[in-house]
């Protein structure tokens, strides 16, 4: 059984790091296939191929000035895929626990049991590097389940249907039923990227609602889990980052730049959630639950806009 993981990089020294993590703790790193599309001022494809991986590492090259944000990216990903059985989706400054591979096929097929198609998804608990520039974690109790839910200080309006979410902790000890996953950590069956591809028109805010009500609406079912064997390396709230694609020394500079990209994801989210749902596009609503349907179990009133 292969597992595609999926990485969309951008400007980031963390990739090759992830990468070499994942395979080293690995149960079986020959069951894992990467495709990876590398957003940077230079091609690190003679690196790509110093892994040593061969055709089990697909990478595409594209300059940080030709790029139309994370959702495009991730589009472009899921065209790498070839057949293998089951999809990760990471960021590309992600830890690993050993045996990660093992544990995620494990809580997948115990949750098949519920569902015909589980999807495994939550915001990861957090790693950071210590003064020796070596990475460290603290271990999470599994008693909780990472539920992602809106932030209180987040609503919908007429012209708004873009929310914030978090993680909040729920006694559980397996994974709970969600209305939300999160872009940087997603796993099951690969058929989701033939199903629910990336809206290659959204940007960054809007991605994992999209996801989430596409896929909800066609069948699937998010599970947030209390065993997540992966970190995530969190960037501080607030702080400018030039690993952020609309970062000020480059969003001008293309011919698309972030302001009218951000403009027409808000267009596009309010069309799916406000307007026809996208339907008769590969990136609407699907036609086995409703839009109402998804309301009454996220408690988010899309309806009537609050």
């Amino acid at each position: 059984m292969k597992i595609f993981i999926s990485v969309a990089s951008y400007c980031d020294e963390l990739l090759f790091f992830t990468i070499k993590d994942c395979l080293a703790k690995a149960a079986a790193p020959e069951n894992l296939v990467f495709g990876v599309v590398d957003q940077n001022e230079v091609s690190q494809k003679d690196a790509i191929e110093e892994l040593g991986l061969g055709a089990r590492i697909r990478y595409v090259f594209i300059n940080k000035l030709d790029t139309f944000g994370v959702s495009w990216a991730r589009n472009v990903v899921f065209s790498l895929w070839d057949d293998e059985d089951y999809l990760l989706q990471i960021d590309s400054h992600t830890l690993f626990e050993e045996g990660w591979d093992t544990n995620l096929l494990k809580q997948y097929q115990e949750l098949k049991k519920k569902s015909a198609k589980p999807i495994i998804s939550t915001y990861p608990y957090a790693f950071s590097f210590d003064e020796n520039n070596n990475p460290t974690f603290k271990e999470p109790s599994r008693k909780y389940a990472l539920v992602l839910r809106p932030h209180p200080d987040t609503s919908l309006s007429e012209d708004n249907a873009v929310l914030r979410f978090r993680a909040e902790h729920q006694l559980s000890d397996e994974p709970v039923l969600g209305c939300h996953l999160a872009g940087g950590f997603i796993f099951t069956s690969a058929n989701f990227m033939q199903e629910i591809p990336y809206d290659p028109y959204l940007y960054f805010h809007g991605e994992e609602q999209s996801l989430a009500v596409r896929a909800y609406t066609r069948g699937w079912d998010i599970y947030n889990p209390n065993y997540i064997p992966l970190y995530h390396l969190y960037k501080k709230a607030g702080e400018e980052h030039t690993t952020h694609h609309w970062h000020k020394s480059t969003s001008t500079k293309r011919v698309l730049d972030g302001s009218y990209l951000r403009a027409r994801a808000r267009k596009r989210v309010l069309r799916l959630f406000y307007g026809d749902g996208l339907k008769g596009t590969a990136y609407g609503l699907g036609e086995v639950r409703s839009l109402a349907d998804f309301c009454a179990l996220s408690g988010i009133d899309y309806i009537n806009k609050k």
